[in-house]
């Protein structure tokens, strides 16, 4: 730009023509005269060439605001331009007075005009040169407004960047806290695994050394008996022996005599010779005896020796295998705490990840087989992997001998509890306290377990379902909250949709279930300009108490639609949707929560073809079947993130809309039923809830502020 308006100026040494001599028939100019003219011209000339130095210097500043700024000062261009017309009035300026030099050169009668207009040409070219300055210190200020924004907008821009880093940070730090959680998870169950090989090892041998001991000890009583019987004999021979020994002695006496005193004939000595030979033999032969049985009370104190000290290395080795197993077993303990540790840490850096991600969270729950299913066994159509990365996540359904895998976030087995499930959801009810809208519905077709789910039998305490356990937990929790200054309020209202018509649960007169009526009641559904939805002219129950709320749920279910079909003794017939508003308010830091917990239980979908539906019931079935297809609508639409989605095309969406597509922790249940009569709506059901689960609504947002007043006590959905 500068280069062109170089060669659009004529060169310095062309600004000036140069001087003719003059003729004899000139008229003579007087010296004085020529030189102040000559003067005037070196002023002009010296002028000339500082208003171009300043150009030059003027343009090369533009020039590099522009290298500088070139995205940014596109206005300066019309500054520029009109500096560039200065310059070319001044050229024309210049040449003018140029001419007007040159003629006054020429003639000496127009000298005083021509003194006169470079006078004139002088003080107008000083004004352009100052209005040129001022133009130019005007351009300055302006680029240097201009510098500020771009910087500032660079350091907003460099903020934003900043922000975006620490969120991927903090992003990709939960997920190498979740990849080490998981490897930690894997090595413990496997050193969990190897300890309960070795337990039974152990084990094992600690009976075998048991059954050793029990036999030793066995064997030494034995021992023992056999011992103390030898001692009895040899105590028994060695009376006989001494008593013998008497006899012989006594005998031998007794010959003696006789032989000395009677004086007996030879054969009655003959018969005591012969007698006593006899004692004598019996003598001898029990002598023998003794020494057998010594020898033989020898070789058992020996076996008995023997047993003592193979006795002795068997409690040895007892007392060290019982030591190791109770390291073992400690060992093991540990290792299921630091199981347990790493399953909440891994459940909390999920949850934590989902809020970021903003994904509807999806559990599968499979209920038990009934006596009146079809043939099979669940393992028949239902089975779940083992794998570290996928127990308790994955779920396998088998169709016509093709596997179908699915992952959702969480799956109950035919056999978990009602208390197995709540465990997993216990956070999510928490948020509500905590000022987060949250919203849990059941999905699944008629008769796979969602109203169980989600009611459960509320007489049977270990059978209550999701909605009384999630309500005495709010209760309890807000309670236990008093203690750090927050006092809660909380109203209850309940409502189903049946056949596309709102119809109030809690109405006192069960007749007005229209949405409008012969009262004049409008159950219309609005939603506000902060995304919270209200229904009109529904009733609104302050609660204090989960007593006072499980009346409320006793009211509901008496007054909800149900009837028997083919597929169902008890079939829920409407969209049951239960909604606490919860308003807490901390009298210490005057911070004030708005909470929503909304619990529905969704009609079950079915197939004509088996729910023999006619009548009343088919018009029944039709409109469930179409609210859970605009269910299924909206949700393709969030999964493709189209511009549209038909939230409007049924009372059902248009209701959930703030949980399934504004600023909710939303859960979806899918139940599923293991007959195998059943596989094709439970892969329908289990399709849906993947989609579901990779549909992104938006990171929940905390409804919390500062308290200013009272607050209005009308109910909102979230």
């Amino acid at each position: 730009m500068g280069s062109r308006q170089n060669q659009n100026k004529p060169p310095s040494n062309t600004l000036l023509p140069p001087r003719s001599p003059l003729n004899k028939d000139q008229i003579d100019i007087p010296l004085d005269k020529r030189r102040k003219v000559g003067e005037l011209e070196a002023d002009y000339v010296i002028k000339l060439e500082k208003s171009e130095t300043a150009l030059k210097s003027l343009e090369t500043k533009c020039e590099e605001t522009e290298t500088e700024m070139r995205s940014k000062v596109e206005d300066l261009e019309s500054s520029i331009g009109a500096m560039k017309k200065t310059v070319s009035t001044l050229e024309e300026e210049l040449a003018r007075v140029t001419a007007e030099k040159n003629a006054a050169v020429d003639s000496l009668s127009i000298e005083k005009e021509a003194r006169t207009a470079i006078e004139k040409a002088h003080a107008s070219l000083v004004g352009e040169f100052d209005k040129a300055q001022e133009d130019l210190t005007n351009a300055n200020q302006r680029i240097e407004s201009l510098t500020a924004t771009y910087r500032n907008s660079q350091e907003y821009n460099t903020s934003l960047q900043q922000y975006n880093s620490r969120l991927q940070v903090d992003c990709e730090t939960f997920k190498t806290n979740l990849a080490h959680a998981e490897q930690e998870r894997a090595v413990i169950v496997e050193r969990l695994s190897t300890f309960r090989g070795r337990i039974n090892v152990l084990q094992d041998e600690l009976g075998s050394v048991r059954t050793s001991k029990d036999e030793a000890v066995k064997q030494r009583e034995s021992l023992s008996v056999e011992v103390g019987t030898l001692r009895e004999e040899l105590q028994k021979v060695r009376e006989d022996r001494d008593r013998q020994l008497a006899q012989v002695k006594s005998l031998a006496d007794e010959v003696v005599k006789y032989k000395e005193y009677t004086g007996k004939s030879s054969a009655q000595l003959d018969n005591l010779s012969v007698k006593s030979r006899s004692l004598e033999e019996t003598c001898s032969s029990q002598s023998e005896q003794i020494k057998i049985l010594q020898h033989q009370l020898a070789a058992a104190n020996e076996k008995l020796q023997v047993s003592d000290l193979n006795n002795m290395r068997t409690t040895s080795e007892y007392v060290a295998q019982k030591k190791l197993v109770d390291d073992l077993q400690e060992r093991l303990a540990d290792a299921d705490i630091q199981i347990i540790e790493a399953e909440k840490l891994r459940k909390k850096l999920h949850n934590t990840i989902l809020e970021l991600k903003g994904n509807i969270r999806v559990f599968c729950r499979v209920r038990p087989l009934l006596p009146d299913d079809g043939a099979g066994t669940e393992t028949t159509v239902i089975t779940y992997p083992t794998s570290t990365e996928a127990k308790g996540r994955g779920i396998d359904m088998l169709q016509s001998g093709q596997k179908h895998p699915f992952t959702f976030d969480k799956v109950f087995s035919h056999d978990s509890s009602q208390q197995d499930v709540f465990i997993e959801i216990s956070q999510l009810v928490q948020s509500a306290l905590d000022g987060y809208k949250v919203c849990i519905f059941a999905y699944g077709q008629t008769g796979s377990g969602k109203t169980y789910t989600m009611m459960g039998r509320p007489e049977a305490p270990d059978q209550k379902g999701l909605i009384p356990r999630s309500l005495e937990q709010i209760f309890q929790c807000s309670q236990s909250l008093k203690a750090q200054g927050w006092k809660y309020k909380m109203q209850a209202s309940m409502l189903e949709i049946y056949n596309e018509t709102i119809r109030d649960l809690l109405a006192t007169n069960r007749t007005v279930c229209a949405e409008s009526s012969a009262t004049g009641k409008q159950y219309t559904i609005k939603h506000d300009a902060n995304g919270n939805t209200h229904v009109s002219d529904l009733t609104i129950v302050d609660v204090s108490s989960f007593k006072e709320v499980s009346s409320l749920l006793h009211q509901a279910a008496q007054s909800r639609s149900v009837s028997k079909t083919l597929m169902n003794e008890q079939s829920s017939r409407s969209h049951f949707v239960f909604t606490l508003r919860i308003s807490g308010v901390n009298e210490s830091t005057e911070q004030q929560v708005q909470g929503i917990l909304n619990l529905i239980d969704l009609a079950g979908s079915e197939r004509l073809s088996k729910s023999g539906s006619t009548g009343d019931r088919l018009r029944e079935t039709q409109a469930i079947n179409k609210s859970l297809s605009s269910l299924s609508d909206v949700i393709f639409a969030l999964a493709k993130k189209e511009d549209h989605v038909p939230f409007r095309n049924s009372k059902l969406t248009y209701l959930l809309q703030p949980c399934l597509g504004g600023d909710s922790k939303t859960l979806m249940f899918v139940n599923i039923s293991p007959d195998p009569a059943s596989v094709p709506e439970s892969l329908c059901s289990l399709r849906f809830a993947a989609r579901v689960n990779a549909c992104e609504i938006g990171i929940p947002r905390r409804q919390t502020n500062m308290r200013t007043g009272s607050e209005s006590s009308r109910l909102s959905y979230g």
